[in-house]
């Protein structure tokens, strides 16, 4: 086959399962009518009448913008009203007492790109855990990395730490510097949370290998999914122990508007720097900045302005947070149904706390899917198993879903062997 491409781009062909999944769920509704399609692919929130919802408050602020607050040009780093705005909505109340810089990205992926980029080097191993939103190994291939797992779960089904500690052991006895995601809470695909505690025993190993000064370990909090927890003020209370850390351990989180806020495809977001150095906050604003301009420039003005004109208004505030809750609570109806029909009949999922997410292990996961396919259902193919998107699958749609996924696995299964 000719080609013309540069050396280090040829080879290359996209292929995104879960988007893939999600526009044949389009074309089966509209083949076979909404009602007879179970679409549990899409990560976003749609109503009970399968239409992908907008928080009122964003869309009226949206819709009644000045256009050229719209349109115009934004800085690099983004409006200072919005970082100051990212800042208070991911912290709360609980500030790490340290430097804090944030600097805009377009949407979560976006942040994630830039701290992989600008705290690794060339060939350098990323570390996240063996259940993972897929575009964390596409972002490391496109600059140049690889993606290293440990494992998430141990047989109690809680944070392995032992896995992760070796990970971390072996990874930095290779390189200088380690760059580690962690997606939490609501992990995006399983729901799962890491606890306090477990935050602590991370943290207190983190800081062992901290004491060789030469290495640099940057950990990467991805929070796309935290405004759905249970209790969204206390859900953040872990982020006070980033507190006085030392200067070779810089805590990032990747910041966006797409889920808290249903601005999806607006693709705004912002990656927040913490750190007890402030030269070395100062260069990672630097650093993020100069990446940014050469990769998006400048990202959405007008939604920089939502969370902003949100965030210096309080009304404005409660309501959202009051439309969040509403919408936040319809997913957990749904999980619930799910969950509860899973258990009577012994269907095996990965622990669910919270968040858009469910996901059932399986051996051949491709196979799963297609079979459901053929029942008209759409599920997120994964390499371990499938994930069931809650966030969209209507409550009327919920009740006997467990069960016709424990058939499909059944006869993946029997086929198999």
């Amino acid at each position: 086959m000719e080609t013309r491409v540069a050396n280090h781009a040829k080879g290359k062909v996209y292929v995104d399962k879960l988007l893939g999944t999600g526009m044949a769920a389009k074309q089966a509704t509209i083949q076979y009518g909404k009602e007879n399609v179970i679409d549990a692919s899409m990560g976003a929130i749609t109503d009970d009448n399968g239409t992908l919802i907008c928080l009122p408050t964003v869309e009226e602020q949206l819709r009644t913008m000045p256009i050229q607050e719209m349109i115009g040009y934004s800085p690099v780093g983004g409006l200072p009203r919005f970082l100051e705005a990212a800042i208070k909505h991911t912290f709360g109340e609980f500030t790490p007492d340290a430097y804090i810089c944030a600097v805009a990205s377009a949407g979560g992926a976006g942040a994630i790109s830039n701290v992989i980029w600008n705290y690794s080097n060339v060939g350098d191993a990323i570390l996240t855990h063996d259940w993972y939103w897929t575009p964390y190994t596409t972002i490391c291939k496109e600059t140049g990395r690889q993606l290293k797992t440990f494992n998430l779960l141990d047989t109690e089904m809680k944070f392995n730490l032992r896995s992760f500690s070796s990970m971390v052991k072996s990874l930095l006895l290779e390189q200088d510097s380690l760059v580690i995601i962690l997606n939490s809470p609501n992990h995006n695909p399983t729901g799962y949370s890491i606890s306090d505690s477990e935050w602590d025993e991370i943290k207190s190993m983190i800081l062992e290998e901290a004491k060789d000064s030469s290495k640099t370990i940057t950990l990467v909090i991805d929070i796309a999914y935290i405004d759905y927890t249970k209790n969204p003020l206390s859900a953040r209370a872990f982020m006070k122990k980033f507190s006085k850390l030392p200067s070779n351990i810089v805590v990032t989180f990747a910041f966006s508007m797409s889920k808290g806020f249903t601005a999806y495809g607006q693709r705004t977001g912002a990656l927040i720097g913490v750190s007890s150095s402030k030269s070395v906050i100062e260069e990672f604003e630097n650093a993020t900045l100069v990446t940014s301009r050469a990769r998006w420039s400048n990202v959405n003005r007008g939604c920089m302005n939502i969370l902003a004109n949100i965030y210096n208004d309080n009304i404005l505030l409660k309501k959202v947070n009051s439309e969040r809750e509403k919408y936040n609570m319809l997913i957990v109806d749904r999980a619930e149904v799910f969950i509860k029909e899973a258990n009577q009949i012994g269907l095996k999922i990965l622990p669910y706390h919270a968040g858009f997410f469910i996901t059932i292990p399986c051996d051949q996961p491709e196979d799963v899917s297609n079979r459901l396919i053929t029942e008209k259902i759409f599920v997120a193919p994964l390499s371990k198993g499938i994930r069931v998107a809650a966030c969209s699958v209507p409550v009327s749609q919920m009740y006997g879903l467990a069960a016709k996924i424990q058939k499909a696995i059944v006869m993946s299964d029997t086929v198999k062997l």
